[in-house]
């Protein structure tokens, strides 16, 4: 990873912060996207130790709004000439539906269309850069949901597990779909489940449910640091040179449900997140 650039999303907290510093510690350059600017000074400054010699970058964006992800997308693509890996991994579990301002649902989003957009709108410095991997963090989670494209938004019906489950299928489509579009041009595309970690995950949310995620989390949770592992291998690794379109776990290839492979399904969400975004048609 000497002297390449790692453009992360999510690398604030969690497996997204430690693979970042593990990147950085290999000799890469990292160019992250934060919300919060205490969170991205304390990581900047794990950055700087692990590779003090690199120029790293942080870029402070809110990836639940369109217009957020394409301005903090198109800014990095304006200033980046070459980007050696995307690592998608920003994302979040809400208990309770919320609705952004561009009138989606919260969830769907952050998780799931924040990877279409900023991925798009830096598809051109990937492919100008020979090699170059994206790699977008998806979950086992995704096991029993079904995309009801009818109700994207779940406003017939919400329950906050089924639609993070929703969004983690989404995330597994989108790359599916990802890399049949890139066959040909030497990006890779490939996604994975690190695990069940003990991050920040569901701390924003309140009452039963969020408390019932810390005791999970406290008996059932791996580490950031194991979790992480699969993130700096498809990064990484040049075991994985040239594999595209996978589904990983525990760094070796995993497969997905049967809903997670129904490329009809990719090509139709593609096109959907497409005629929402206004990029990627």
């Amino acid at each position: 990873m000497q002297g390449k650039t790692v453009v992360i999303t999510g690398a604030t907290s969690g497996i997204g912060e430690v693979a970042a510093v593990e990147l950085a510690r290999m000799g890469a350059r990292i160019v992250f996207v934060a919300r919060s600017p205490f969170r991205s000074d304390t990581t900047m400054t794990r950055l700087s130790i692990a590779n003090a010699g690199a120029k790293h970058v942080a870029y402070r964006a809110d990836l639940s709004r369109l217009s957020e992800m394409k301005r903090v997308a198109s800014e990095i693509a304006a200033a980046e000439p070459k980007i050696d890996v995307l690592i998608n991994n920003a994302g979040a579990f809400f208990n309770a539906r919320e609705k952004t301002p561009d009138g989606l649902e919260m969830t769907f989003a952050l998780n799931h269309m924040a990877y279409f957009v900023v991925t798009n709108l830096l598809l051109d410095r990937l492919k100008a850069t020979p090699g170059a991997r994206i790699v977008s963090t998806a979950s086992d989670a995704h096991k029993g949901a079904k995309l009801d494209f009818d109700d994207l938004q779940c406003e017939k019906k919400f329950s906050g597990f089924a639609v993070y489950s929703k969004s983690k299928l989404c995330n597994i489509l989108f790359n599916r779909e990802l890399a049949r579009r890139l066959t040909g041009t030497g990006v890779t595309a490939n996604c994975l489940h690190p695990g069940f970690v003990a991050t920040r995950f569901g701390d924003n949310n309140d009452g039963v449910m969020g408390f019932g995620i810390g005791i999970i989390k406290k008996v059932g949770a791996i580490t950031p640091d194991e979790g992480a592992k699969t993130l700096v291998y498809l990064a990484s690794s040049p075991d994985v040179a040239g594999q595209s379109g996978g589904y990983y776990y525990k760094s070796a290839p995993a497969t997905p449900t049967k809903e997670a492979q129904n490329d009809a399904d990719a090509k139709r969400l593609w096109e959907v997140s497409a005629k929402i975004a206004g990029v990627g048609a």
